[in-house]
């Protein structure tokens, strides 16, 4: 997917599972533009910061197979939260932010996988 198509995707996605958690509190994005912001401020931080992340974290990600990777989209996450700001874009806890990062990485895939077969 070309980037724009990746930034749009995730929006739709932060949406989706805002939407989806909005009665508990746990994630919230109040609104599209918020979404949309996020979504940069993610494909910015994805470019930059997570490629030294996964280097640093070489050794641990070997020894559990990967899912570390989990806990590195997690730290992007929580970034992201931090520079869009936590009134408009943030997460309950850490746990919620790893498993919003799992929930991200299984429909990017998808989408991805939707994308390369068309």
């Amino acid at each position: 997917m070309k980037f724009w198509q990746r930034v749009v995707a995730d929006a739709i996605i932060f949406i989706a599972l805002a939407g989806f958690y909005r009665n508990s509190g746990n994630f919230v994005v109040t609104s599209v533009w918020v979404a949309l912001g996020a979504s940069l401020v993610l494909a910015i931080l994805n470019a930059s910061v997570k490629p030294f992340l996964q280097l640093i974290s070489l050794p641990i990600t070997i020894l559990t197979l990967g899912l570390f990777s989990i806990v590195i989209n997690a730290v992007i996450l929580q970034l992201t939260s931090v520079l869009v700001g936590s009134a408009s874009f943030y997460f309950s806890s850490f746990g919620m932010t790893m498993w919003i990062a799992l929930l991200m990485s299984i429909l990017n895939a998808i989408i991805s996988n939707y994308f390369i077969n068309r």
